[in-house]
């Protein structure tokens, strides 16, 4: 698979955030990109498009990220998704690993960690 073929969800509660994530994704050359505002939408549409890769966002609303990616992991164990925050990062970090989250993001998120995430995921070791 290339980078060109992979659907990706964003999930994070700040539209700028997916906002920018989005257009860094797309300038990739993904045209299938979703988004999701909470934890709750996550799951919505994770059950709807079955992703290549999730961004997911851990303080959200409704539904933490956290507790989103350990549904979506109960419902698909395979789905690669790759946390991402901005505070307490230590603790989350452990909780994200254990509940399943494939990699693990300090934000904002750089470019080449966008490019080199979406990149593993297309070579299937993400």
């Amino acid at each position: 698979m290339v980078v060109q073929d992979l659907k990706v969800l964003i999930c994070d509660d700040s539209m700028f955030a997916r906002k920018k994530l989005s257009m860094t994704i797309s300038n990739l050359g993904v045209k299938e990109i979703y988004e999701a505002a909470d934890g709750e939408e996550a799951i919505s549409k994770y059950m709807e498009h079955k992703p290549d890769v999730v961004f997911m966002d851990i303080i959200m609303p409704k539904v933490t990220g956290i507790d989103a990616l350990k549904q979506i992991i109960d419902s698909d164990p395979d789905a690669k998704i790759v946390m991402a925050s901005s505070v307490g990062t230590q603790g989350h970090l452990k909780e994200a690993i254990k509940a399943g989250a494939a990699d693990f993001l300090q934000k904002p998120i750089s470019d080449e960690d966008t490019m080199a995430i979406l990149e593993n995921a297309a070579k299937g070791v993400l």
